[in-house]
Protein backbone atom coordinates (compact mmCIF):
# COMPACT_ATOMS: atom_id res chain seq x y z
CA UNK A 1 0.00 0.00 0.00
CA UNK A 2 1.10 3.45 -0.86
CA UNK A 3 -0.65 5.77 1.35
CA UNK A 4 -1.88 9.15 1.61
CA UNK A 5 -3.13 10.28 4.47
CA UNK A 6 -5.74 13.57 4.77
CA UNK A 7 -5.53 15.21 7.94
CA UNK A 8 -3.41 15.94 10.86
CA UNK A 9 -6.14 15.59 13.94
CA UNK A 10 -5.97 13.26 16.82
CA UNK A 11 -6.97 10.32 14.93
CA UNK A 12 -4.41 10.78 12.62
CA UNK A 13 -1.86 11.05 16.10
CA UNK A 14 -3.03 7.98 16.88
CA UNK A 15 -2.20 6.33 13.41
CA UNK A 16 1.63 7.87 13.68
CA UNK A 17 1.75 5.27 16.71
CA UNK A 18 1.68 2.14 14.82
CA UNK A 19 2.91 2.85 11.24
CA UNK A 20 5.81 1.35 11.92
CA UNK A 21 4.29 -2.20 12.61
CA UNK A 22 2.43 -2.17 9.15
CA UNK A 23 3.92 -3.10 5.78
CA UNK A 24 3.98 0.74 3.54
CA UNK A 25 5.35 1.09 0.56
CA UNK A 26 5.00 5.05 1.04
CA UNK A 27 3.86 7.34 2.93
CA UNK A 28 2.63 10.67 2.21
CA UNK A 29 0.21 13.68 3.76
CA UNK A 30 -2.12 16.52 2.88
CA UNK A 31 -3.47 18.96 5.44
CA UNK A 32 -5.80 22.32 5.57
CA UNK A 33 -3.68 23.91 7.12
CA UNK A 34 0.00 23.75 5.37
CA UNK A 35 2.08 25.22 8.26
CA UNK A 36 0.34 22.72 10.50
CA UNK A 37 0.98 19.78 7.89
CA UNK A 38 4.30 20.62 7.63
CA UNK A 39 5.20 21.08 11.46
CA UNK A 40 3.04 17.42 11.65
CA UNK A 41 5.02 15.58 9.07
CA UNK A 42 8.48 17.02 10.80
CA UNK A 43 6.92 15.81 14.26
CA UNK A 44 6.73 12.34 12.14
CA UNK A 45 9.08 12.02 9.77
CA UNK A 46 7.05 12.33 6.61
CA UNK A 47 9.14 13.00 3.99
CA UNK A 48 6.05 13.52 1.35
CA UNK A 49 4.32 16.74 2.21
CA UNK A 50 1.71 17.96 -0.13
CA UNK A 51 0.39 21.82 -0.68
CA UNK A 52 -2.45 20.93 -2.76
CA UNK A 53 -5.15 18.50 -2.16
CA UNK A 54 -5.08 17.63 -6.21
CA UNK A 55 -1.14 17.35 -6.26
CA UNK A 56 -1.68 14.36 -3.90
CA UNK A 57 -4.16 12.41 -5.89
CA UNK A 58 -1.82 12.88 -8.42
CA UNK A 59 1.22 11.58 -6.75
CA UNK A 60 2.65 8.16 -6.24
CA UNK A 61 0.21 6.99 -4.13
CA UNK A 62 -2.84 3.86 -4.13
CA UNK A 63 -4.81 4.46 -1.33
CA UNK A 64 -6.32 7.67 0.43
CA UNK A 65 -7.16 7.94 4.19
CA UNK A 66 -9.66 10.44 5.05
CA UNK A 67 -9.68 12.03 8.79
CA UNK A 68 -11.29 15.07 8.32
CA UNK A 69 -14.21 16.22 10.03
CA UNK A 70 -17.55 14.40 8.98
CA UNK A 71 -18.96 16.59 6.92
CA UNK A 72 -16.20 17.07 4.35
CA UNK A 73 -16.06 13.19 4.26
CA UNK A 74 -18.15 13.13 1.00
CA UNK A 75 -16.75 15.83 -1.12
CA UNK A 76 -12.92 14.53 -0.11
CA UNK A 77 -13.60 11.08 -0.62
CA UNK A 78 -15.40 11.70 -3.98
CA UNK A 79 -12.33 13.60 -5.39
CA UNK A 80 -10.20 10.17 -4.54
CA UNK A 81 -12.46 8.30 -5.38
CA UNK A 82 -12.44 10.03 -8.92
CA UNK A 83 -8.77 9.93 -9.04
CA UNK A 84 -8.50 6.28 -9.66
CA UNK A 85 -7.45 5.93 -5.64
CA UNK A 86 -8.89 3.40 -3.21
CA UNK A 87 -10.27 5.01 -0.12
CA UNK A 88 -10.29 4.04 3.47
CA UNK A 89 -13.10 6.94 4.95
CA UNK A 90 -13.00 7.40 8.45
CA UNK A 91 -16.16 6.74 10.89
CA UNK A 92 -18.97 8.29 9.97
CA UNK A 93 -18.23 7.55 6.35
CA UNK A 94 -20.72 9.81 4.94
CA UNK A 95 -23.96 12.46 6.63
CA UNK A 96 -26.73 10.61 4.69
CA UNK A 97 -27.50 7.64 2.10
CA UNK A 98 -27.18 9.94 -0.41
CA UNK A 99 -23.73 10.23 0.04
CA UNK A 100 -23.33 7.34 0.71
CA UNK A 101 -24.76 5.95 -3.11
CA UNK A 102 -22.85 8.05 -4.76
CA UNK A 103 -19.69 7.13 -2.86
CA UNK A 104 -20.37 3.35 -3.56
CA UNK A 105 -20.90 3.65 -7.02
CA UNK A 106 -18.52 5.87 -7.56
CA UNK A 107 -16.11 2.99 -6.48
CA UNK A 108 -17.71 0.28 -8.30
CA UNK A 109 -17.56 2.30 -11.74
CA UNK A 110 -13.87 2.98 -10.64
CA UNK A 111 -12.71 -0.43 -9.93
CA UNK A 112 -11.38 0.86 -6.57
CA UNK A 113 -11.84 -0.40 -2.74
CA UNK A 114 -14.23 2.13 -0.71
CA UNK A 115 -13.68 1.39 3.16
CA UNK A 116 -15.39 2.42 6.69
CA UNK A 117 -12.50 2.90 9.03
CA UNK A 118 -13.94 2.06 12.41
CA UNK A 119 -11.91 -0.26 14.42
CA UNK A 120 -14.84 -2.06 16.10
CA UNK A 121 -14.97 -4.80 13.53
CA UNK A 122 -11.21 -5.99 13.25
CA UNK A 123 -10.40 -6.26 17.21
CA UNK A 124 -9.89 -9.75 18.40
CA UNK A 125 -12.23 -9.29 21.03
CA UNK A 126 -15.21 -8.40 19.19
CA UNK A 127 -13.83 -11.65 16.32
CA UNK A 128 -14.22 -13.65 19.61
CA UNK A 129 -17.64 -12.52 21.19
CA UNK A 130 -18.83 -13.02 17.56
CA UNK A 131 -18.26 -16.70 17.90
CA UNK A 132 -19.16 -17.04 21.66
CA UNK A 133 -22.89 -15.51 20.80
CA UNK A 134 -24.27 -18.77 20.30
CA UNK A 135 -23.82 -20.24 23.73
CA UNK A 136 -26.22 -17.34 24.83
CA UNK A 137 -29.12 -19.02 23.90
CA UNK A 138 -31.90 -17.41 22.38
CA UNK A 139 -31.04 -13.66 22.65
CA UNK A 140 -33.37 -10.73 24.63
CA UNK A 141 -31.36 -7.92 24.90
CA UNK A 142 -28.12 -6.18 24.07
CA UNK A 143 -27.34 -3.00 25.81
CA UNK A 144 -24.59 -0.87 24.97
CA UNK A 145 -23.16 2.56 26.62
CA UNK A 146 -20.90 5.35 25.09
CA UNK A 147 -20.93 8.12 27.37
CA UNK A 148 -17.66 10.37 27.98
CA UNK A 149 -17.80 13.92 28.77
CA UNK A 150 -16.46 15.84 26.23
CA UNK A 151 -13.75 18.18 26.85
CA UNK A 152 -15.66 20.67 24.67
CA UNK A 153 -19.28 20.93 26.12
CA UNK A 154 -18.81 23.21 28.52
CA UNK A 155 -17.55 25.98 25.65
CA UNK A 156 -20.57 24.18 23.59
CA UNK A 157 -22.82 25.55 26.85
CA UNK A 158 -21.05 28.92 26.92
CA UNK A 159 -22.42 29.61 23.51
CA UNK A 160 -19.06 28.59 21.20
CA UNK A 161 -20.01 26.51 17.86
CA UNK A 162 -17.89 23.84 17.67
CA UNK A 163 -17.48 20.87 15.37
CA UNK A 164 -18.45 18.65 17.37
CA UNK A 165 -21.59 19.92 18.11
CA UNK A 166 -22.64 21.39 15.00
CA UNK A 167 -25.27 20.09 12.80
CA UNK A 168 -23.87 21.76 9.49
CA UNK A 169 -20.46 19.84 10.24
CA UNK A 170 -22.37 16.46 10.87
CA UNK A 171 -21.48 16.81 14.78
CA UNK A 172 -23.91 14.96 17.79
CA UNK A 173 -23.71 11.89 20.25
CA UNK A 174 -24.98 9.47 17.45
CA UNK A 175 -21.94 10.38 15.03
CA UNK A 176 -19.71 10.31 17.04
CA UNK A 177 -20.28 8.18 19.99
CA UNK A 178 -23.37 6.19 19.39
CA UNK A 179 -22.05 4.78 15.63
CA UNK A 180 -19.73 2.84 17.91
CA UNK A 181 -22.50 0.90 19.41
CA UNK A 182 -24.47 0.71 16.31
CA UNK A 183 -21.28 -0.75 13.91
CA UNK A 184 -21.01 -2.93 17.07
CA UNK A 185 -24.72 -4.23 16.77
CA UNK A 186 -25.17 -4.60 13.35
CA UNK A 187 -21.76 -6.19 12.59
CA UNK A 188 -23.00 -9.08 14.74
CA UNK A 189 -26.92 -9.14 14.43
CA UNK A 190 -27.18 -7.79 10.62
CA UNK A 191 -29.72 -4.71 9.84
CA UNK A 192 -32.50 -4.18 12.18
CA UNK A 193 -35.92 -4.05 11.12
CA UNK A 194 -36.73 -0.44 12.44
CA UNK A 195 -35.18 2.30 15.05
CA UNK A 196 -36.62 5.02 17.15
CA UNK A 197 -34.25 7.29 18.66
CA UNK A 198 -34.70 9.31 21.87
CA UNK A 199 -31.98 12.35 22.08
CA UNK A 200 -31.30 15.56 24.39
CA UNK A 201 -31.03 17.92 21.33
CA UNK A 202 -29.62 21.60 22.36
CA UNK A 203 -29.63 24.12 19.94
CA UNK A 204 -30.46 21.97 17.02
CA UNK A 205 -28.10 19.04 18.03
CA UNK A 206 -28.02 15.71 19.97
CA UNK A 207 -25.74 16.22 23.09
CA UNK A 208 -26.70 12.29 23.76
CA UNK A 209 -29.60 9.57 23.08
CA UNK A 210 -30.65 6.48 23.47
CA UNK A 211 -31.09 4.37 20.12
CA UNK A 212 -33.49 1.60 20.38
CA UNK A 213 -32.89 -1.59 17.48
CA UNK A 214 -35.68 -3.79 17.12
CA UNK A 215 -34.84 -7.36 16.17
CA UNK A 216 -37.32 -10.20 15.77
CA UNK A 217 -36.71 -11.68 18.68
CA UNK A 218 -34.78 -8.92 21.12
CA UNK A 219 -33.97 -5.90 21.58
CA UNK A 220 -31.04 -3.44 21.36
CA UNK A 221 -30.20 -0.36 23.13
CA UNK A 222 -27.52 2.02 22.40
CA UNK A 223 -26.63 4.91 24.47
CA UNK A 224 -24.33 7.61 23.49
CA UNK A 225 -23.89 10.87 25.49
CA UNK A 226 -21.36 13.63 25.17
CA UNK A 227 -22.81 15.48 28.03
CA UNK A 228 -22.16 13.16 30.92
CA UNK A 229 -20.60 10.25 31.79
CA UNK A 230 -20.87 6.85 32.90
CA UNK A 231 -18.94 3.80 33.58
CA UNK A 232 -18.93 2.04 29.88
CA UNK A 233 -20.35 -0.85 29.57
CA UNK A 234 -21.80 -3.19 26.65
CA UNK A 235 -23.72 -6.31 27.41
CA UNK A 236 -25.69 -9.46 25.22
CA UNK A 237 -27.92 -11.06 27.12
CA UNK A 238 -29.74 -14.72 26.49
CA UNK A 239 -31.51 -17.15 27.74
CA UNK A 240 -28.42 -19.33 28.38
CA UNK A 241 -26.07 -16.67 29.67
CA UNK A 242 -24.43 -13.25 28.99
CA UNK A 243 -21.72 -11.39 28.12
CA UNK A 244 -20.37 -7.95 28.85
CA UNK A 245 -17.27 -5.82 27.92
CA UNK A 246 -16.03 -3.25 30.43
CA UNK A 247 -15.25 -0.39 27.63
CA UNK A 248 -16.51 0.63 24.65
CA UNK A 249 -17.00 -1.20 21.35
CA UNK A 250 -14.02 0.48 19.17
CA UNK A 251 -10.96 -0.23 21.83
CA UNK A 252 -12.18 -3.85 23.77
CA UNK A 253 -9.65 -5.86 24.30
CA UNK A 254 -11.44 -8.64 27.00
CA UNK A 255 -14.96 -9.64 27.59
CA UNK A 256 -16.63 -11.70 30.45
CA UNK A 257 -18.54 -14.92 29.76
CA UNK A 258 -21.19 -15.69 32.40
CA UNK A 259 -22.84 -19.19 31.79
CA UNK A 260 -26.48 -19.53 33.78
CA UNK A 261 -25.70 -20.71 37.04
CA UNK A 262 -22.09 -21.45 35.88
CA UNK A 263 -18.78 -19.45 36.44
CA UNK A 264 -17.79 -16.62 34.74
CA UNK A 265 -15.03 -17.26 32.08
CA UNK A 266 -12.98 -13.89 31.27
CA UNK A 267 -11.09 -13.64 28.18
CA UNK A 268 -8.19 -11.11 27.63
CA UNK A 269 -6.16 -10.12 24.57
CA UNK A 270 -3.15 -8.48 23.74
CA UNK A 271 -3.13 -4.66 24.90
CA UNK A 272 -2.26 -3.56 21.36
CA UNK A 273 -3.56 0.26 19.85
CA UNK A 274 -7.16 -0.08 18.77
CA UNK A 275 -5.93 0.79 15.57
CA UNK A 276 -3.42 -1.68 14.50
CA UNK A 277 -5.73 -4.60 14.23
CA UNK A 278 -7.59 -2.66 11.39
CA UNK A 279 -4.80 -1.15 9.49
CA UNK A 280 -3.07 -4.44 8.86
CA UNK A 281 -6.49 -5.76 7.52
CA UNK A 282 -6.64 -2.46 5.34
CA UNK A 283 -3.40 -3.37 3.82
CA UNK A 284 -4.16 -6.67 3.32
CA UNK A 285 -7.23 -5.73 1.24
CA UNK A 286 -5.86 -3.29 -0.80
CA UNK A 287 -2.86 -5.34 -1.73
CA UNK A 288 -4.80 -8.52 -2.70
CA UNK A 289 -8.12 -6.20 -4.35
CA UNK A 290 -9.89 -7.97 -1.48
CA UNK A 291 -13.12 -6.77 -3.03
CA UNK A 292 -15.36 -9.63 -1.46
CA UNK A 293 -14.80 -8.20 2.04
CA UNK A 294 -14.36 -4.67 1.34
CA UNK A 295 -18.29 -5.06 -0.29
CA UNK A 296 -19.37 -6.94 3.26
CA UNK A 297 -18.21 -4.54 5.22
CA UNK A 298 -19.28 -1.57 2.81
CA UNK A 299 -23.11 -3.18 3.35
CA UNK A 300 -22.40 -2.69 7.28
CA UNK A 301 -21.62 0.90 6.55
CA UNK A 302 -24.71 1.25 4.71
CA UNK A 303 -27.41 -0.23 7.54
CA UNK A 304 -25.86 1.79 9.51
CA UNK A 305 -25.85 5.08 7.56
CA UNK A 306 -29.27 4.65 6.72
CA UNK A 307 -30.19 3.99 9.96
CA UNK A 308 -28.16 7.06 11.63
CA UNK A 309 -30.46 9.04 9.06
CA UNK A 310 -34.04 7.63 10.45
CA UNK A 311 -32.47 8.31 13.45
CA UNK A 312 -31.56 12.04 13.41
CA UNK A 313 -34.85 12.78 11.35
CA UNK A 314 -37.03 10.79 13.86
CA UNK A 315 -35.20 13.54 16.75
CA UNK A 316 -35.70 16.63 14.10
CA UNK A 317 -31.73 17.20 13.62
CA UNK A 318 -30.94 17.91 10.00
CA UNK A 319 -27.20 18.53 8.54
CA UNK A 320 -26.30 20.97 5.96
CA UNK A 321 -28.12 20.63 2.43
CA UNK A 322 -30.94 18.70 3.94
Amino acid sequence: MKLGIVGTGMIVRDLMQILHSISLEKLAIWGRDYTKTMQFAAEHNILNVYRDYADLLNGDIDTVYIALPNHLHFAFAKQALEAGKHVILEKPITSNMAEFHQLRTLAKTQGVILIEAVTVHYLPAYLAIRKKIAELGELKIVSLNYSQYSSRYDRFKAGEILPAFDPQKSGGALMDLNVYNLHFAVGLFGKPQGCSYAANVQRNIDTSGILLLDYPTFKIVCIGAKDCAAPVMLSIQGDKGNITVPMPANAMNCFTFTPNQNESQHVEFDKTHRMLPEFKRFVQIVDNKDFAFADEMLEVSAIVCETTEQARKQAGIKFAGE
